[in-house]
C-alpha cells in the first residue's frame, strides 16, 4: 500500500530508529515541511497516512478528495484536527497512540505546578539582576490537587500529586472507581483545591469547558495548570484571572493559538510559566510514541487494527 507521512516538521519521525526500520521494510513518501494547502496534493494516491503534526486537520474535504486512504494513524493521543464522522462515513480507520505521554506530560504538570508554587522565573531573574529576595513561595505538601480528567496523563499525575504529601481530589466524565479516586464533584474540586490541573480530550463537548464561572469558585491562592489543549479553556477568562489576580497563578504548555502570536496578552503576565507545546516531547517518549504509531499501521496492515478511535 501506499503510505504518506506528509508533515514531518520539525522532523521527528525521520530521526528515529522505528522509522529507519519501517522505511526499510515499506515504500514511504515522506515529507519534512508542513504541508499547509498542499496536504491533499502530497496525500492524493496514499491508502495509509501517518500523521505527525496537530496542525494538519483533516476534515471532509480531504477524505472526499482521497478516496484511496483507509488508515489515518496519529503520532499522539488527540484527535481535535480529524473530523472523525468524516472519516468514518469514508471508509478511514482512525488510530492512535495513547498513554505513551502519559509519564513526562505527568512529569511537566508537575514541575509546571512547582514554578508557580516557587515563583521560580521571578525569583531567577531578580538573582541574576544582584537582589537576594526571600520568601514568597508555596509549600504542596499538605495541600490539594483537583484533577479535571482521570485517563493516562490525570491518573499518573494524580499519583505524583500524592508522593509530594497532596491531597487528591479528581473529576472525570467518564467515573470509573477502579481508578483509585472517588469522584468529586466540579464544583467542590474548584471550590477547594489549591492546584487544578486540566486533562480532558477537546471535542465538541469540551470545548470551552472551562470559563469565567469556574475561575471565580477557585481559591485566589489556587494555581491553574494546563496541559491538555488552549480550546479546554475560555482564554480571556483565564487571562482576566490572572491579570486581576482572582487567581494566583498558571502554567501553561498549550494555547488557542499555537506558536503563542507576538504580544500576547499572555506573555506580559507575569504570574505565568509558559511552555511551547511540548510536554510530551522527550527522547523516550518521542521513540515509543513514533514507533506505536508505526505499529499501527503494521497492525492495520496485517488485519488486525489496534488503538481505534
Amino acid at each position: 500500500m501506499k503510505i504518506v507521512i506528509p508533515d514531518d516538521y520539525p522532523v521527528v519521525m525521520a530521526a528515529s530508529a522505528a522509522y529507519q526500520r519501517f522505511a526499510s521494510a515499506h515504500d514511504v513518501s515522506w515529507y519534512g515541511t508542513l504541508p499547509g494547502p498542499d496536504l491533499v496534493n502530497r496525500i492524493a494516491e496514499a491508502e495509509i497516512v501517518v500523521n505527525i503534526r496537530s496542525s494538519t486537520r483533516f476534515g471532509e474535504d480531504v477524505f472526499a478528495s482521497c478516496p484511496r486512504l483507509r488508515l489515518l494513524s496519529i503520532w499522539g493521543t488527540g484527535t481535535d484536527n480529524v473530523d472523525l464522522e468524516a472519516a468514518r462515513r469514508h471508509g478511514v480507520t482512525v488510530t492512535n497512540t495513547p498513554g505513551v505521554a502519559a509519564i513526562s506530560i505527568a512529569e511537566h504538570c508537575l514541575m509546571l505546578t512547582l514554578a508557580v508554587a516557587r515563583n521560580i522565573l521571578t525569583t531567577d531573574a531578580s538573582v541574576r539582576r544582584g537582589e537576594w529576595v526571600k520568601g514568597n513561595m508555596v509549600q504542596l505538601a499538605g495541600k490539594t490537587l483537583g484533577i479535571i480528567g482521570l485517563g493516562a496523563i490525570g491518573s499518573r499525575f494524580a499519583r505524583l500529586g500524592a508522593a509530594i504529601g497532596m491531597n487528591v481530589l479528581a473529576w472525570t466524565l467518564h467515573p470509573d472507581p477502579s481508578r483509585g479516586y472517588p469522584q468529586t464533584p466540579l464544583e467542590t474540586l474548584l471550590g477547594e483545591s489549591d492546584v487544578v490541573s486540566l486533562h480532558l480530550r477537546l471535542s465538541d463537548q469540551t470545548k470551552g469547558f472551562l470559563g469565567k464561572s469556574h475561575f471565580a469558585l477557585m481559591k485566589p491562592t489556587a494555581i491553574f495548570i494546563n496541559t491538555a489543549r488552549g480550546p479546554l479553556v475560555e482564554e480571556a477568562a483565564l487571562i482576566d484571572a490572572l491579570s486581576s489576580r482572582r487567581i494566583a497563578g498558571a502554567g501553561l504548555d498549550v494555547f488557542d493559538v499555537e506558536p503563542l502570536p507576538a504580544g500576547h496578552p499572555v506573555t506580559r503576565l507575569d504570574n505565568v510559566v509558559l511552555t511551547p507545546h511540548n510536554a510530551g516531547i522527550t527522547p523516550e517518549t518521542l521513540e515509543s510514541g513514533l514507533a506505536l504509531s508505526l505499529d499501527n499501521v503494521t497492525a492495520f496492515l496485517a488485519g488486525k487494527p489496534q488503538h481505534v478511535v
